[in-house]
């Protein structure tokens, strides 16, 4: 096993655990589906996981929703794909309108690290598995 991929490994397992730590401070994260949301609680993220596609709702409805949480930043983790940065940079103009701070830090930091590898969030902890499997 390369270095590369041990560091690029070791770089996925910090984000993850920064991840499970925003999450506990009442920062919900936004995901696509439900797959995502089951993929992140596979990771050990808690907190609240907020779901676009579910009940087929409006980018509108979803701003509204998460507008009645009562928080003031979210963590948004859509996919890496052409729909997914597209579906980001939307929910990140409409939630700033209603001024809730869309924290996509973890997004970026994700992308740059397996953007290349994987389109979608659901991928990510079969990635990871593969990544440690290589160690073995």
């Amino acid at each position: 096993m390369s270095t590369k991929l041990k560091d690029k490994e070791e770089k996925i397992q910090q984000i993850i655990a920064k991840s499970i730590e925003e999450s506990t401070k009442d920062k919900p994260i936004v995901v696509e589906g439900k797959k995502d949301k089951v993929a992140l609680q596979e990771m050990g993220i808690k907190g609240k996981i907020v779901t676009l596609k579910t009940g087929g709702k409006s980018f509108l409805q979803i701003t509204e929703a998460i507008e009645k949480l009562g928080v003031n930043e979210v963590i948004l983790l859509l996919d890496f794909d052409r729909r997914g940065k597209e579906g980001t940079l939307r929910l990140k103009h409409n939630l700033e309108r209603v001024l809730i701070k869309p924290n996509m830090k973890f997004w970026f930091d994700f992308q740059a690290l397996v953007g290349q590898d994987i389109a979608c969030i659901e991928s990510l902890p079969s990635y990871l598995n593969t990544l440690q499997e290589r160690f073995v």
